[in-house]
């Protein structure tokens, strides 16, 4: 897996152990609608609580730049809504920096937990989930082998990603292509992924 500091460009490898568990993608085969329009929403909305947030704190250039413990401080100076995204946000860039911490000390379950509550934190506060989303999350939890199942990518549509152990992932993908299709008459794409070491120079 890659950290990466998107106002630095710094980068930092960190181990991801794919012998035990697979990397599974399901897609929804709903088409994505509204994102740029949503995008647009949601940046907006976040660089006014960054500038709010900036007359209270110094030094305040963009969210990332807040801490958890400042957002609570000062969450209820900011309007509903753009209280909701700056709360998706800090708490996200939050459970960024435990996911590199935990995927060093190879706890998987750790993990998996903190995925879990990205797809809640972007279905309730950051709102770019969709029915079709959740029904792919909720089939993909309760299917053998899983350990977490979440939206990736832009949201109002597309794919989730889940851990699953890698001796169930086979009764996973069954389990989850006739779930969905009996949900939703959709029979789902589903990728079963492997992390590799990228691209480097052969001597």
């Amino acid at each position: 897996a890659l950290f990466l500091d998107c106002r630095t460009l710094a980068y930092e490898h960190v181990p991801l152990d794919t012998s035990s568990i697979k990397i599974v993608v399901c897609d929804t085969m709903k088409r994505r609608g509204l994102v740029d329009s949503e995008y647009d929403q949601r940046r907006a909305q976040c660089e006014e609580a960054a500038r709010l947030f900036s007359q209270w704190i110094p030094n305040v250039r963009a969210l990332r730049d807040v801490s958890t413990s400042d957002f609570e401080r000062y969450k209820d100076r900011l309007p509903d809504v753009v209280r909701k995204r700056a709360e998706h946000v800090i708490y996200e860039n939050e459970r960024v920096l435990k996911s590199r911490e935990v995927l060093k000390a190879g706890d998987y379950e750790a993990f998996a937990q903190l995925l879990d509550e990205c797809h809640e934190s972007a279905r309730y506060l950051y709102e770019v989930s969709c029915p079709e989303l959740d029904t792919m999350v909720d089939v993909c939890r309760k299917a053998p082998g899983a350990m977490c199942a979440r939206l990736t990518g832009a949201g109002f549509g597309g794919c989730t990603v889940s851990l699953v152990r890698d001796e169930q992932v086979a009764a996973f993908v069954e389990a989850v292509k006739t779930e969905y299709q009996r949900r939703t008459s959709i029979d789902p794409p589903v990728y079963v992924c492997t992390a590799e070491d990228g691209a480097s120079v052969i001597q």
